[in-house]
């Protein structure tokens, strides 16, 4: 059984009550039962921390146990030189998401120091982006 790590950083733990207008109505519980429920073969752990440290710790953690990990670095996106080393330096393939489109976003957000050390980004599509994360991780390439 393939398994994959999602890590969401901060404030994401405030999904359904945070901003409705931006990042929906559903609770990152609901986001990740949803993503789960896609994938029934598949283990899905889901790790979130408000904690720049934690995220880091998750990361260097995931080595031999996942096949890739998810990642919404929330705004340590933007600012993080810590969690962008964690991930050049991870052994498992990252994959950024963001629920909201950050070229839309004000100035400071259209940097992602994160993204540029993964193996791909993804934003703007909402909940449907760890979907879309997941699936390049455990559905068999066509």
């Amino acid at each position: 059984m393939s398994a994959i790590l999602v890590i969401n950083g901060p404030n994401l733990g405030l999904l359904g009550s945070r901003e409705p207008h931006l990042y929906g109505t559903r609770t990152l519980q609901e986001v990740m039962d949803d993503l789960s429920g896609h994938f029934p073969d598949a283990r899905i752990d889901h790790y979130q921390s408000d904690l720049e440290g934690e995220l880091i710790t998750a990361i260097h953690g995931a080595a031999g146990k996942y096949v890739g990990i998810v990642l919404n670095p929330g705004g340590y996106g933007h600012t993080s030189v810590a969690l962008r080393d964690a991930v050049a330096a991870s052994k498992v393939p990252v994959i950024e998401v963001h629920l909201t489109n950050l070229l839309a976003r004000e100035p400071f957000r259209h940097v992602s120091l994160v993204g540029g050390v993964c193996i791909g980004s993804i934003m703007g599509l909402g909940a449907a982006g760890y979907r879309w994360a997941a699936a390049h991780f455990l559905e068999p390439a066509a």
